[in-house]
């Protein structure tokens, strides 16, 4: 399925917090329980660092990534969590590949330092394509947070060092 990656507009808030729904859904992309309205998701995610995957034929979204910001402290301003979430129909597709790597200049072009993801432990193909983009393993953080289905669960704790910005 060919796509394009663009920057993330509000017309695209209903097909965002869709596949982060879907997301949500597979038990093994959110300890979350629900999707955020599209009012909480721009006011937690930077507005220099979003983008879209969209089809070429029909424009739909397919996939998004954006950053949060890790800490309101200053010292910690080039520091971001990175979150990519991709549609049930365009999984194993190489979207969250090229999400990423559309972030991650972007990231820099913006200040960015480090990227930081925390991945829920069983979710290997996101472990994988964080690791294909550059991200490492820093930590696992055992038992972290509770699913719905009332298991504790461990977050692997993800970083990307910038080898242009902050150095």
């Amino acid at each position: 399925m060919p796509f394009r990656i663009e920057p993330m507009t509000a017309s695209d808030s209903s097909a965002v917090i869709r596949i982060y729904a879907e997301g949500i859904a597979t038990t093994n992309a959110s300890l979350e329980r629900e999707a955020p309205d599209w009012e909480h998701f721009d006011r937690t995610h930077r507005p220099d660092c979003r983008f879209v995957a969209r089809a070429v034929q029909g424009g739909d979204v397919l996939g998004w990534t954006a950053l949060g910001n890790y800490s309101p402290r200053a010292v910690y301003r080039g520091v971001a969590w990175e979150s990519v979430y991709v549609g049930s129909e365009a999984r194993g597709q190489g979207v969250g590949r090229a999400l990423l790597e559309a972030l991650i200049p972007a990231s820099e072009a913006s200040g960015v330092w480090t990227l930081l993801a925390g991945v829920l432990a069983d979710n290997t193909a996101s472990l994988s394509l964080h690791e294909r983009v550059g991200f490492r393993q820093v930590g696992v953080q055992r038992g972290m947070g509770q699913d719905a289905a009332g298991r504790w669960r461990d977050v692997v704790l993800l970083e990307r060092r910038s080898t242009t910005v902050g150095i």
